[in-house]
């Protein structure tokens, strides 16, 4: 048992002077950390028939914000969709609101404008075959294109 020890000791002891040994390379360089400049996708969820952006939302938000800042924001997709509750004219409405909401709190955490394509699909697509309605409809989907800053 003892010599198990003694030989685990010695073999930790190897192995931690092997990064420094003379000749070896510096991995630095070579290892980085992963670019948190990438295509993305998040979601923004709002109460049943509201378009104003609940707490969480903004914080998702300023934290996708904060994650992207120094980024190349290449383009920004907005959707906005709605349940099946209501008439379809006012489900559109909603849609376009929710995603308008979005965009101008992206607007504030510092995304440039001229990268939005907002689209509103109102209840389109809201129920599946069977008439179920999809209450997670009640959002905007945000489509992130950024990469690293050259």
């Amino acid at each position: 048992m003892m010599r198990g020890v003694i030989a685990m000791g010695l073999l930790a002891v190897g192995l931690a002077g092997c990064g420094t040994a003379r000749g070896m390379l510096d991995r630095g360089p070579v290892v980085a950390t992963a670019s948190t400049c990438i295509p993305m996708k998040f979601e923004i969820y709002f109460a049943d028939s509201e378009a104003r952006l609940t707490e969480p939302a903004r914080q998702a938000i300023g934290m996708t914000a904060t994650q992207l800042q120094g980024c190349d924001i290449r383009s920004v997709r907005v959707i906005g969709l709605a349940d099946a509750r209501g008439g379809a004219a006012a489900n559109q409405e909603l849609s376009a609101r929710r995603a308008t909401a979005v965009v101008e709190a992206l607007e504030g955490a510092g995304w440039p404008a001229p990268l939005f394509d907002i689209t509103a699909v109102g209840d389109e697509g809201a129920a599946d075959p069977n008439g179920i309605r999809e209450p997670l409809r009640r959002r905007t989907e945000v489509l992130v294109e950024a990469a690293p800053r050259l």
